[in-house]
């Protein structure tokens, strides 16, 4: 989540580095380095991270359609970032069961995220699971 918060703070939302030259994969890396090498499952943290690259605009695209209400512009930047993850991995992975996906995202959101941030994940999330 932090490296997809970075990224989309270092793209400032028109797609041109404001911030850093760095790849999201570099991004990645520095991050794994300053928490701590065990701290993080690195080979499931690179596999989503591959995963959302390879599909970020179907993401968007899903995320888009089941939140019409709120463009991608506008959903503040944790909370975007937590539903690429979740998307990803309702969409396209197998791996994590949806309803355990959906509990993690709005943990972290309502960890990380604005006052409202777990509802509307959870909103966001419950509606492509069940599509």
């Amino acid at each position: 989540m932090q490296t997809l918060f970075e990224q989309d703070f270092a793209l400032g939302g028109g797609g041109e580095p404001i911030r850093s030259t760095e790849s999201a994969q570099e991004m990645l890396q520095r991050n794994i380095v300053e928490h701590g090498e065990g701290e993080i499952d690195t080979v499931f943290a690179k596999a989503l991270l591959k995963g959302i690259e390879e599909h970020a605009e179907d993401i968007r695209v899903g995320i888009r359609e089941h939140a019409p209400q709120w463009p991608l512009e506008r959903m503040d930047r944790i909370s975007r970032a937590i539903l690429m993850i979740g998307a990803y991995e309702l969409l396209f992975s197998t791996e994590v069961p949806p309803a355990v996906v959906m509990n993690e995202a709005i943990d972290i959101a309502k960890e990380f995220g604005e006052t409202e941030s777990g509802k509307f994940v959870n909103g966001v999330l419950n509606a492509i699971a069940n599509n």
